[in-house]
């Protein structure tokens, strides 16, 4: 795995956390210990509330945070939104762009989440860029073909692989307990690679592209050890520390 594919463990909060959650925070950076530190990246991502104090308390401990979403601008006159500049001053070095949540809660185009990966790498964040099919698509046939057309509108063919990661999230899969077979996250993860190469001529081997399905404590270490996966975007599970670090730990 090239040093562009290191692992990483992305805990996505949603939104969950007041300020007594900084506690499941500092437990985290507690347990990234320098054997963990050594073989993955690991970040948090809280509501934006939570993000300044949490960047106080986890300076020099090697857990990176990161923002649930921002707007295409820089500044402007959209009462309530949050650009990538004001993350990144906060204290955040990724942002995730076109969460299933997003894109079905808030109807996210595909051109609107591009536009946002952009502001994103403008502002010096790096982008994590979600796809994913819902059971009905699957149901119909219809995964592989939402994928492509989800990269090829969303994900910046311009970014350095340094600079990108891509989120596989079955969305049938985000909290109802279901979960892939590690066949299907394998397969499926192998045609999204080959699809930010054919977007991206030779970057596709080294982008990281992570998995984002009900990842938990019982399923982190099959899950994580599949086939062009190179880490996981937590939601329920990373807001205990316990578990979100049980979950790191499958990389040990």
């Amino acid at each position: 795995m090239s040093f562009a594919r290191r692992p990483l463990v992305a805990g996505n909060w949603k939104m969950n956390g007041l300020r007594a959650a900084l506690a499941e925070i500092d437990a985290v950076a507690a347990g990234f210990d320098p054997g963990l530190r050594e073989r993955i990246d690991l970040l948090i991502c809280p509501p934006a509330t939570l993000l300044a104090a949490a960047a106080a308390r986890l300076e020099g401990t090697g857990v990176a945070l990161g923002g649930q979403d921002c707007h295409t601008q820089a500044s402007g006159a959209h009462t309530g939104d949050l650009s990538a500049a004001m993350l990144a001053d906060a204290g955040a070095r990724f942002v995730i762009v076109g969460h299933s949540e997003r894109r079905a809660d808030h109807k996210e185009s595909d051109a609107l989440v591009l536009a946002k990966a952009r502001a994103a790498l403008a502002a010096g964040l790096t982008p994590i860029v979600c796809v994913g099919e819902t059971r009905a698509e699957r149901e119909a046939g219809k995964a592989e073909s939402v994928v492509a057309t989800q990269i090829a509108g969303s994900v910046p063919p311009e970014a350095p692989p340094e600079r990108l990661v891509v989120a596989y999230e079955p969305v049938w899969a985000i909290g109802t307990g279901l979960t892939p077979t590690p066949q299907d996250v394998a397969k499926i993860h192998g045609f999204a690679r080959r699809r930010i190469d054919a977007l991206s001529p030779g970057k596709g081997a080294a982008t990281r592209i992570l998995y984002g399905g009900s990842v938990k404590p019982e399923n982190a270490r099959e899950l994580l050890h599949v086939s062009d996966v190179d880490g996981a975007l937590v939601g329920g599970a990373s807001l205990k520390a316990k578990d979100f670090l049980a979950i790191a730990a499958a990389y040990l």
